[in-house]
């Protein structure tokens, strides 16, 4: 079982490495891995929002879905945050950047 899970680690950060990840962040992604929950409340709000302005007053099924497409784009946010976070230790473990 650890070296199945060992490969998809190493796997992840190999395809971080391919797209980049081992440059120093910007200030968003800095804000962002500060703060998952928000990063996912920043997305979700808003999403529910639109998502309730299109619905129709009537219908019942609208305002659930709504909820339920906020609250999925917020914890797709939240756990891409919680990746940068991860991915922001890594840089500072192995010496990359200082973490300022």
């Amino acid at each position: 079982m650890a070296n199945w899970q060992r490969s998809l680690v190493d796997a992840f950060w190999a395809l971080d490495r391919a797209l980049g990840g081992q440059r120093r962040p910007t200030r968003i992604q800095k804000w962002v891995a500060r703060r998952p929950l928000g990063a996912g409340l920043c997305a979700a709000v808003p999403f529910t929002l639109f998502c309730l302005a299109l619905s129709d007053e009537q219908e019942s099924d609208d305002l659930l879905f709504a909820g339920f497409a906020g609250l999925a784009v917020g914890v797709v946010f939240g756990l891409t945050a919680v990746l940068e976070r991860l991915r922001q230790r890594r840089l500072k473990r192995l010496g990359i950047w200082d973490g300022a």
